[in-house]
Order: structure tokens, then C-alpha cells, then sequence
């Protein structure tokens, strides 16, 4: 709708602008701020439970990464999502199940797995992989059927948009002037936007491994996991514009600065890119443009990376329905934004923008780069060119995802924080309120060049864990004294390395569901966030389905002796 208070989507119908200022006006049981995935699942949650919500969110398009083209979910263990995590995930499988939702591709020919696991489970009836555009629809579908009231494309006013008593948020103030008042919170963004305009203590950067003991967290330089770096070539790549003389200059992409050393705490932030929607479907295909502002030197490190050989380019095109893709990062040089980033979690909106428009820009460009170059390899060029954009994905927005791979921005330093001891099992969690079970998983945070004169990537961690793993109650919640009726499921209170693997969408909506039970508890109890009596809560969320702990199934005896 477009009117003096440029709204939103009010479930049923269409608001007029006297029932968009009562709306504004009232004060609300709870004010959720932000799009994601847990923001509409924490909303639902609070109808559920007979409270009044608002939405309010900087985005237009509901769910965040999951539909904005994350659709081969990172789900790892699925009997540790419950609640309205799985449900979403059973909507999937709803949606699915009806020979209509087959448009390009027959039912019968999509298989194979999802993350090691299948991408439909018919018995337990949910679906694990999917298009953007249908869980945008589920998410909407949300919206509709508990009637929710969503404000869209309304920014908090960082600088004073927060105001307080205490340490209590009366009310939050978006850049339109809109004003929403309530009794609880909860921050659903993926940058931690209202946690830190409320003054709430964060982190943004690696902490050194000796903060929080931890393996794993700081400078990771000289560690090579996974297949996101150079040393997986058969030879090393020289980063000089003219091989071997560091007086032409370093070629794009690569940083004249030198990582800390090992442990060492940085300001750096895992790189950033867009979960392609892709497709090789010729009716539903849009040919890779090149985008404005070109510029193929960028790319002319990956040509001696295809000269040393490299032969993965399509190893992250993982299929989703209806001959499309969730394509991601693959290799040392790829959709991955190495380094472009580190500004973002705390820059303006505008500066974001920028760095968002830049990602695009590099994104777009090297698809164009690797499908038109005449340097590239002809077999990796053919075969990119049966690749483009779908021409019903993302159809507001030149069919390319609104929503940017923000892996790790701000996280909060809360009442406790999760980290790496409590993911491998060497300290015990309390006051669980949702699992997680995803490896330790940080992407790449520089590029450098190494004593040797060679380029690398730094910053890439794989640790697979043992087996699931609680969160914590008190990573949700700021410390005392810091937002007593504020609420954090998103950008949790976490270490660096641990929030690798915590940061999973179907994680995020099952402290979404939590966070919500929490704040009506805090409203039913007339208490803090901090002082929500944890038996209460448990008690709810494992009526609500949620899982809490997780015990493996017995083994199966072989009988076959």
C-alpha cells in the first residue's frame, strides 16, 4: 500500500491510514524488530500464547536467508528440530506433496540428499530443500493465518530511536517516525541493530582463543580446512600482478595486510555472499548480464587458480526443486566476498548499502566473468552457460535475492555465552532452550599473502562435533541491568567460532519460538527477561514440541550372527 504511513501487511485486509495510526498507537504485549526467519516465527509464537505482536521490519520480503535462496537447508541432525522450526520444515514438505508445485521438473526425478541427510523425509513428513519463492510463501501463509500485523520496510532509528526507563525499552522509533511501544522485545536481525541502539554489551570480530579457552577461535592462520583455500591446487598462485614481482602490485582481491598470529583476536568477520537462486531450465532461464561497473580484472585470480588446475567450479550448485539451485561458496576462489566486509555489522545504512551493492556487483560479475571470458576454461565455460537467474524467483528484484549471507555480524555479550567448550561437550549448558547440531563451521575471513611470496585464504573452520548440543537460556538474554525486557534469538550471546555453528536458520527459529515464550512468561510473571522462572519455561516448550535435550536412538542389533 502507498499512503502517508507507507505500510505494511495487516493479515487480512487492507488497512486504511486511520487504522494504520491505531495500530502505531497502541502499546503492544510484544514489538519484534527485524524480518528473519525468527522474527515471524517469535510473532506466531505470541499469538499462540494470546498476546498482541507487531512486526517491524527493515525488510520487505519475510524469512531472511531462508527465502533468499538458502533453500538446501544446514540442518544438521533433524531430531533436534522441533516446535515451529518443524513445523515450517513440514509446511515444506505440505507444499511439495501436490503434483502442482512440480512446474519444471517431475516429481519423480528430484532425489538425492540435503546436507547428508534426504531432502524429503516421507515418514516423519517434512522437506529440507526448497525454492525462495516457497518459503516466502509459507512465511506469508503465517502472517495470514494468525493474523499478524507486519510493518515493512521500516528502519530503527539507530541513533535515537530507542528510548528507555531504566533498563527497560518503552518504545522503538523507525526513520519514517513511527513510534511502537511495548512491554517486551525481541531483536530478530541478523546485525543485532536493537540490542546495540539499547545499549546492550557486544562483540563484533574473533575473540582470541584465550578469552573463552577455546581451540578454535582467533587468527586460524596456517589452518587449512575444508576445500576454501589455495593449498588445494597442485601449485602454488603467485599474487603479483606480474608473477614474481611484487613491485606491479598485489592483483584484486587480495590484501597487502598480514593475518595476526594464531589465536590472536581481529576484527575480522567471516566473508559474506548471496545464496544464488540458479537454473539450466532453457524455458525458465535468464542468461547471466553483465552488470554495471564490470570489471574482469577482478577475476584474474581465478584464472590461475583454473590454470593450477582447479576442476570444482559446480560442486556447490546443490539442487533444490524444480531444476534450480542453492548455490554457494566453493573453492579459494569463489561467491565468497573475502574481506569486503568487516565494516558492515556496525556501518550506517547507507554504508551498508554500499557494501551490499558491491557483493552484488562482484557476484554478478564473476558469473559473467566465468560465462563470457574467453580466458576461462571452454569445458567450465560451456557448461556455465547453460546456467542463468530463474525467471520466477525474486521477480521484484531482477530475479536476484534480496537478502545478503550475512554470516555473523554483532553478538551479543549476554547473561551467558555459548562457546566452543559447550558445542564439543566439555562443559555442561544450562537451562537449555533449543538445540543445535551443525558442524563448527566459519567461512574465510582474509586473503593475504604468505612469507613465502603465495597467496592465501585465512580463516576457513570445519570441525565436526560429536553430536548435538544445548543452548542456553542466558544466551538470549543481556545481561542484568543492560535490556531487562529485551530478548536476543538471533544474534545470540556466542563466541565467534561457536556461533559457526548456532548460526542455522532452523536454529534460529527455534530460539525464535523460545524467545517468544519467554517475553509472555516475563509479561504473565511481571518480571525481567533475567528472572523468568526456567521450570515455567521448560515446562512450555516442551509442550510446544520444542526439544531440549536430545538422546540417540539405541543401536540396532545385528542379528545376522
Amino acid at each position: 500500500m502507498s499512503c502517508l504511513f507507507c505500510l505494511i501487511s495487516v493479515l487480512t485486509t487492507r488497512s486504511s491510514a486511520q487504522e494504520v495510526a491505531k495500530e502505531i498507537a497502541k502499546e503492544y504485549d510484544l514489538v519484534i524488530y527485524g524480518g528473519t526467519s525468527a522474527a515471524v516465527i517469535s510473532a506466531v509464537q505470541a499469538k499462540k500464547m494470546g498476546k498482541t505482536v507487531v512486526v517491524v521490519s527493515p525488510d520487505k520480503h519475510l524469512g531472511g536467508l531462508s527465502s533468499g535462496g538458502l533453500g538446501f537447508t544446514d540442518s544438521g541432525n533433524t531430531a533436534t528440530i522441533g516446535g515451529l522450526s518443524r513445523d515450517f520444515y513440514h509446511r515444506i514438505w505440505l507444499h511439495y506433496d501436490k503434483p502442482e508445485a512440480w512446474r519444471w521438473q517431475k516429481k519423480s526425478e528430484y532425489g538425492g540428499k540435503g546436507q547428508g541427510i534426504p531432502a524429503v523425509d516421507g515418514e516423519n513428513r517434512t522437506m529440507w530443500v526448497f525454492e525462495p519463492s516457497v518459503a516466502e510463501k509459507i512465511f506469508e501463509d503465517y502472517v495470514k493465518e494468525f493474523s499478524l500485523t507486519v510493518f515493512r520496510d521500516e528502519w530503527l532509528n539507530r541513533a535515537t530511536g530507542v528510548k528507555k526507563n531504566g533498563s527497560r525499552i518503552q518504545s522503538i522509533t523507525t526513520l519514517s517516525g513511527k513510534t511502537f511501544s511495548g512491554k517486551m522485545f525481541i531483536d530478530a536481525t541478523y546485525e543485532g541493530d536493537l540490542l546495540a541502539a539499547a545499549g546492550v554489551e557486544y562483540h563484533v570480530g574473533r575473540e582470541a582463543s584465550a578469552t573463552y579457552d577455546e581451540e578454535w577461535n582467533g587468527s586460524q592462520v596456517g589452518i587449512l580446512h575444508w576445500r576454501h583455500h589455495f593449498g588445494v591446487l597442485k601449485k602454488p598462485i603467485d599474487p603479483y600482478v606480474i608473477p614474481g614481482d611484487p613491485k606491479s602490485g598485489l592483483l584484486p582481491r587480495i590484501s597487502a595486510d598480514q593475518p595476526k598470529a594464531r589465536g590472536e583476536a581481529d576484527a575480522g568477520v567471516q566473508a559474506y555472499c548471496f545464496r544464488m537462486c540458479l537454473t539450466d531450465d532453457p524455458e525458465n532461464r535468464i542468461p547471466f548480464e553483465k552488470p554495471e561497473g564490470y570489471d574482469p580484472k577482478q577475476y584474474e585470480l581465478l584464472l590461475r587458480v583454473y590454470d593450477a588446475g582447479w576442476q570444482e567450479t559446480f560442486n556447490k550448485f546443490d539442487p533444490i526443486p524444480n531444476n534450480k539451485t542453492d548455490t554457494n561458496n566453493h573453492g579459494p576462489f569463489s561467491t565468497d566476498n573475502i574481506g569486503r566486509n568487516w565494516d558492515y555489522p556496525e556501518a550506517s545504512y547507507e554504508r551498508r548499502r554500499e557494501i551490499i551493492r558491491e557483493h552484488e556487483q562482484y557476484q554478478k560479475g564473476l558469473l559473467y566473468f566465468i560465462a563470457n571470458d574467453p580466458r576461462v576454461p571452454k569445458e567450465v565455460q560451456k557448461k556455465m552457460q547453460k546456467w542463468g537467474l530463474p525467471k520466477d524467483e525474486f521477480t521484484d528484484n531482477g530475479n536476484w535475492s534480496h537478502q545478503l549471507y550475512i554470516r555473523e555480524a554483532r553478538r551479543m555479550i549476554g547473561s551467558y555465552v555459548m562457546t566452543q567448550n559447550e558445542l564439543m561437550d566439555k562443559r555442561p549448558t544450562p537451562e537449555s532452550v533449543g538445540m543445535g547440531s551443525y558442524a563448527i563451521d566459519s567461512h574465510n575471513i582474509q586473503r593475504y599473502v604468505t612469507p613465502d611470496g603465495f597467496v592465501q585464504n585465512e580463516g576457513n573452520i570445519a570441525i565436526w562435533l560429536d553430536g548435538p548440543y544445548e543452548i542456553a537460556y542466558g544466551s538470549m538474554v543481556p545481561k542484568r541491568g543492560q535490556g531487562d525486557n529485551l530478548l536476543v534469538p538471533v544474534a545470540v550471546s556466542s563466541s565467534h567460532i561457536a556461533y559457526g555453528s548456532i548460526r542455522m536458520e532452523p536454529v534460529f527459529m527455534i530460539l525464535g519460538q523460545s524467545a517468544a515464550t519467554a517475553a509472555v512468561i516475563a509479561i504473565d510473571d511481571d518480571c525481567s527477561v533475567q528472572d523468568v522462572k526456567y521450570a515455567k519455561l521448560r515446562e512450555r516448550l516442551i509442550a510446544d514440541k520444542q526439544i531440549l535435550e536430545y538422546t540417540p536412538p539405541p543401536e540396532k542389533l545385528d542379528k545376522s550372527d
